[in-house]
Parts: structure tokens; C-alpha cells; sequence
């Protein structure tokens, strides 16, 4: 079974959707997490993260793996420098880019062939997953998210400053030539704002367990 979310940053998906997988012993995997470990290990190798084409080279020439829902490359566990203010200033423009976004839809499919998964990103229901069991879509206001991820990192950037990121990060979501974020029409909405996480985990379980009825008569 497979269960693709979608939706802009801040919403909460990241963490609903690991709430959702401990609950049904799903496979979970977050396609963002490629895109930033690729960007990662272009600034770890001093590759210019916006030549897209050196990127993908550096990524086609690495072994990525995922050991305990943390990205190892080569062996190596990075998932601590996947969330740097480096890696964020230039993660969505190189996410833009549509040959690295095949490699990895490519990945993606690969893990997730013949297990019971839940994957969370930008474009899993519309060109990932179009044939995804259930589809979600997250949303909230700027305004709420930038406060989210302002208050995960207070220590960060002001609130002004998260909100205009957030704000830039949907421009360049939305925008894209390949993978543009979308709302299935066939997606369940579920808009996040004012909702706890426990909230919105239970109806996307409610839907989980729906299925599984059905496909149990």
C-alpha cells in the first residue's frame, strides 16, 4: 500500500507522516531528504549547488542509502546536515531541476516497490505516486507555517525573514517545470492551520483503515 502527502513546507507533514508509519508499521520516506543530502554533498565536495548538471553527476557517482529513516551516502549517516541554513538557501532551486528529480522519482520507486510505504514531498501524488492508494494534500496559511518553523529554531532567523523563505519556497514550488506542487484532484485536503498533529494524523489513519476495509471484504 502506498500513501503519498503532498503539500508546501511547514505544514507538518514530515512529522505527521512518522506518526502515521509507527501507527500501521509503514516504510517511511521523504523525498525532500534526497534532494538536500544531493545538495549536502555538492557543498561538501565544493560543487556549485546551482551547476544542476555537476550535482547530478556528484549524485549518480554517490550510493544513497536509508538505515533507521536516516539518509546514509556512502556509508556515511548525514542526516545532521541536511537541515544547515546552507543546504536551505539553495535546496528548492536545485530540487527545480528535472533530470535529478527523475534520478530520484526513480529511487523513490525502487524502496518502495512491493512494501507498505508512506511518502511525503512536493509532486508524490501527481507524478510519483499517481496510482497511490490514498493521496493527502496539507495546507496552511504562510503566516502559520513560517511560525512552525520559526519556533522550531528560535535561535535562527527572525520570523520576517522564515516567512519570506516560505513564502519564496512556494514561488519556486509552484512554478516548476516538472514536479510543480499540485492538488490531486482525487487528494484527500486536509488543511493544517488550526489543527493539532494528533488531529490530522487521525484522519488520515480513518482513511488508511477505510481502505484496508475495502480491500479486506
Amino acid at each position: 500500500m502506498v500513501v503519498a502527502i503532498d503539500g508546501p513546507a511547514g505544514v507538518g507533514k514530515s512529522s505527521i507522516a512518522r506518526m502515521i508509519a509507527k501507527q500501521c508499521n509503514f516504510y517511511y520516506l521523504n523525498s525532500g531528504s534526497f534532494y538536500r543530502a544531493y545538495t549536502y554533498l555538492a557543498l561538501l565536495k565544493d560543487v556549485d549547488p546551482l551547476d544542476f548538471e555537476a550535482v547530478l553527476r556528484v549524485a549518480k557517482s554517490t550510493q544513497l542509502f536509508i538505515v533507521n529513516e536516516h539518509i546514509h551516502i556512502d556509508g556515511t549517516d548525514v542526516e545532521g546536515f541536511l537541515h544547515t541554513h546552507e543546504v536551505d538557501k539553495v535546496v528548492a532551486q536545485v530540487s527545480s531541476y528535472p533530470p535529478l528529480r527523475s534520478y530520484i522519482n526513480e529511487q523513490l520507486r525502487a524502496i518502495s516497490k512491493g512494501m507498505d510505504v508512506i511518502v511525503e514531498g512536493r509532486d508524490i501524488t501527481t507524478v510519483v505516486f499517481p496510482d497511490a492508494n490514498l493521496k493527502c494534500y496539507f495546507d496552511a496559511k504562510p503566516e502559520v507555517r513560517a511560525k512552525r518553523r520559526f519556533d522550531q529554531n528560535p535561535d535562527g532567523p527572525d520570523y520576517e525573514t522564515v516567512l519570506a523563505q516560505i513564502l519564496k519556497r512556494d514561488e519556486i514550488d509552484l512554478q516548476k517545470k516538472v514536479g510543480a506542487l499540485q492538488i490531486a484532484k482525487d487528494a484527500l485536503y486536509i488543511d493544517t492551520s488550526y489543527l493539532t498533529m494528533v488531529q490530522v494524523c487521525e484522519k488520515v489513519l480513518s482513511a488508511i483503515f477505510a481502505l484496508k476495509g475495502e480491500v479486506n471484504r
